[in-house]
C-alpha cells in the first residue's frame, strides 16, 4: 500500500522502515516490546465490545452484523444520479453516499455565471427540493440511510432531505441521513468552503443541535480526516486534527447549553485507508480506544454506546494512480481488506478509474463486489479482532496512540482547532507534507508500483473507459431550474427567506427555517445567499 520509506543496503535486503507518522518499524517483534510501550490488556485492548472499544464496537463483531457497504455516487441530473443509486442498491449496496456537483458545494444555482461548466460533472446537480424529490424517487428511506457528502452549505441539504422525505410520506424520525458537514476540514483541505470560519461553525452547530431534537436517527456530522490525510497529513495527524476538528464542535453546542451527553452518540467520523497496511490498522486501533478514552475522562460521556467511535473508513483516493489503472483494482482490495481488519463499520472504495473519471457502472460494481467479496468468501467475519493479540500489531498501536496524542497537543497549545484554521497554522503544514510526499515519489523514495518502479513505457495510459459527460444535462437542469421559478409560489419563497434572514440575524437556530425555505421550492442559491449576504466569505490566510 506504499508510503513508508524502505532503507535498503547493496544487497536490496531491507535496513530500515518508517512509517509515515514517524514510527520506526523492527525486523521482528516480541513479548519485550509490550513491556517497553507499556502495553496493559483491559486498559489498552480489553474483550471486544468493551471499553476501550480497540478490537471492537461490538461482542460479537462482524459475525452479528457485517459492514455498511457505500458507495460514492452521484453525477449529472437527479434522473442520471437516481439510476445509479436504484442500480448499486440492486446489487446489494446497503446505504447511499451522495456526491454533488461543485456549483451545489459552493451554494450557487446551476444557472448562475460561477456555475459555467461545472453542472453535474464531479456530483449531482441539486437547485430545489424538486431535485431532491426526482433524485431519491423510488429509495425506501427508511431502510436505506444516505450519506451527503457535502460541506458549505449542509444545512440547507439536511433541511432539504427532510423535506423530501416527509413529501414522500416518511417522517423525519424514521429517516437517517449522515451529511458531511465538516467545514474546518474543508479550509484545511479541500477547498469547498464558503463563509467564514465562526459563522461557518455556527451553521454546523445549529444542525447538531436541531437533529439532536428532531432527528433522531440523523448524523448530523460526519468529521472527515480523510480529506485531511488526502491532502498530505499523516496517519496520526489525520486522527489528531478529526479529534481537535469534533472537539471544536461539542464546545460549540455545548455552549448553547446542552451536554455532551446529549449529542455526541450522533457524530460519524469519515477517515482514510490510504497508506501502509499495519499503519492503517494501527490508527484505526488507536483512535477507537482515544475517542472513547477523550469522551469519558475530558467529557464525562458514560453511556457505553456513545463513546463509539462510528464511521465510514474508505476511499483511498490518493493511493490510485493514472498508470497502470488497473492496478487500482487490487489497491482497492487491499484497501478493503485494511479497513475489515481495523474493524469498520461502513466502508466504501475509490472505484479504479477514479483517477481519470466518475466512476463508470463496471467500475463502480467491481468495488461493490471487492467487498461483497471479502464479506463473504475470504473469512473476515469470522473472528473478531484477528490481528489482537499481535507482539508488532499492539505495539504499534500504543506508537501510534502516542503520535496521534502528540499531534493533539500541538494543535491545542496554539489555541485550538478553530484558531489554528484561522491562521493557517494546519494548512500550511499539511502543504508542506504534500510536497515533500510528492517529491518523495518522483525521486523514489516512497515507491508505487507501476509509476517509480515496474512502471511499462510502452503501456497507453490512458486505456480507460471513461465515464462521458452529457453537455446536455446542463441544459436539462438550467430549464427545470427556469420552469420551477414560473411555477412555484413565488411570494411564499420571498416570505420564508425573509424570515430566514430574520432569524440568523437574531441567532436563532436556522434548521427549522431552512425546512420551510425548502418547502416553498427556494433554491440553493438563494439560501445560501441569505447567508453570504449577512456573514460575507471566508478570506483564506496565506500559506506560504
Amino acid at each position: 500500500m506504499g508510503v513508508a520509506k524502505y532503507v535498503k543496503n547493496e544487497k536490496d535486503a531491507i535496513d530500515e522502515v518508517i512509517y509515515q507518522s514517524g514510527i520506526r518499524v523492527k525486523p521482528a517483534y516480541t513479548p519485550q516490546d509490550l513491556d517497553e510501550v507499556g502495553f496493559d490488556y483491559e486498559q489498552d485492548l480489553g474483550d471486544p465490545g468493551q471499553y476501550p472499544f480497540t478490537r471492537s464496537l461490538h461482542p460479537q463483531g462482524y459475525r452479528s452484523r457485517a459492514w455498511t457497504t457505500r458507495q460514492y455516487t452521484g453525477f449529472g441530473t437527479p434522473q442520471e444520479s437516481n439510476k445509479r443509486f436504484k442500480l448499486m442498491i440492486s446489487h446489494g449496496q446497503t446505504g447511499l453516499n451522495v456526491a454533488f456537483d461543485l456549483p451545489t458545494q459552493m451554494g450557487y444555482d446551476s444557472d448562475d455565471p460561477k456555475a459555467l461548466g461545472e453542472v453535474g460533472r464531479v456530483g449531482m446537480a441539486i437547485d430545489s427540493l424538486r431535485d431532491f424529490e426526482t433524485a431519491f424517487e423510488g429509495i425506501p428511506l427508511d431502510r436505506i440511510g444516505s450519506g451527503l457528502t457535502i460541506n458549505a452549505v449542509a444545512s440547507i441539504m439536511l433541511a432539504m432531505y427532510q423535506a423530501m422525505a416527509e413529501k414522500f410520506g416518511y417522517p423525519k424520525e424514521k429517516i437517517s441521513a449522515t451529511p458531511q458537514n465538516d467545514i474546518l476540514k474543508e479550509m484545511i483541505g479541500r477547498g469547498a468552503w464558503i463563509y467564514p470560519v465562526e459563522e461557518a461553525v455556527r451553521l454546523v452547530g445549529d444542525s447538531i443541535e436541531y437533529s439532536v431534537k428532531e432527528m433522531p436517527r440523523c448524523n448530523p456530522v460526519s468529521i472527515c480526516g480523510y480529506h485531511i490525510r488526502e491532502s498530505g497529513a499523516t496517519p496520526a495527524q489525520e486522527i489528531a486534527c478529526a479529534f481537535e476538528i469534533a472537539k471544536a464542535y461539542m464546545d460549540n453546542v455545548i455552549a448553547r447549553g446542552m451536554q455532551a451527553e446529549e449529542f455526541v452518540g450522533r457524530f460519524s467520523f469519515n477517515l482514510n485507508v490510504f497508506g501502509n497496511l499495519w499503519e492503517q490498522i494501527a490508527k484505526f486501533r488507536a483512535a477507537r480506544k482515544l475517542w472513547a478514552r477523550m469522551l469519558r475522562e475530558d467529557y464525562g460521556v458514560q453511556d457505553k454506546k456513545k463513546l463509539f467511535l462510528r464511521g465510514l473508513f474508505g476511499g483511498g483516493g490518493s493511493g490510485l494512480t493514472k498508470e497502470q489503472p488497473e492496478n487500482n483494482i487490487m489497491r482497492g482490495a487491499f484497501y478493503a481488506l485494511g479497513a475489515a481488519l481495523s474493524g469498520a463499520q461502513t466502508t466504501a472504495l475509490c472505484s479504479f478509474d477514479e483517477a481519470y473519471t466518475i466512476p463508470t457502472p463496471r467500475a463502480a460494481l467491481l468495488s461493490l463486489r471487492t467487498l461483497e467479496i471479502l464479506m463473504d468468501e475470504v473469512g473476515l467475519r469470522d473472528t473478531v479482532d484477528p490481528l489482537a493479540g499481535s507482539y508488532f500489531i499492539e505495539t504499534l498501536t500504543k506508537q501510534m496512540e502516542a503520535k496521534i496524542l502528540d499531534e493533539m497537543k500541538q494543535i491545542q497549545e496554539i489555541g485550538g482547532m478553530v484558531h489554528a484554521v484561522s491562521t493557517g497554522f494546519i494548512q500550511r503544514k499539511v502543504a508542506r507534507q504534500a510536497y515533500e510526499y510528492e517529491k518523495g515519489i518522483q525521486n523514489g523514495e516512497y515507491i508505487k508500483v507501476g509509476v517509480n518502479k515496474y512502471a511499462d513505457e510502452t503501456e497507453d495510459p490512458t486505456d480507460v473507459d471513461l465515464h462521458e459527460y452529457d453537455e446536455s444535462w446542463v441544459d436539462q437542469q438550467i430549464e427545470s431550474l427556469k420552469e420551477l421559478r414560473r411555477t412555484r409560489d413565488n411570494r411564499e419563497v420571498t416570505r420564508t427567506l425573509q424570515e430566514l434572514e430574520q432569524g440568523t440575524r437574531a441567532g436563532k437556530n436556522v434548521m427549522p427555517l431552512l425546512v420551510e425555505c425548502c418547502r416553498a421550492y427556494a433554491t440553493v442559491g438563494e439560501m445560501a445567499g441569505v447567508f453570504r449576504n449577512l456573514f460575507g466569505e471566508w478570506e483564506e490566510p496565506s500559506l506560504f
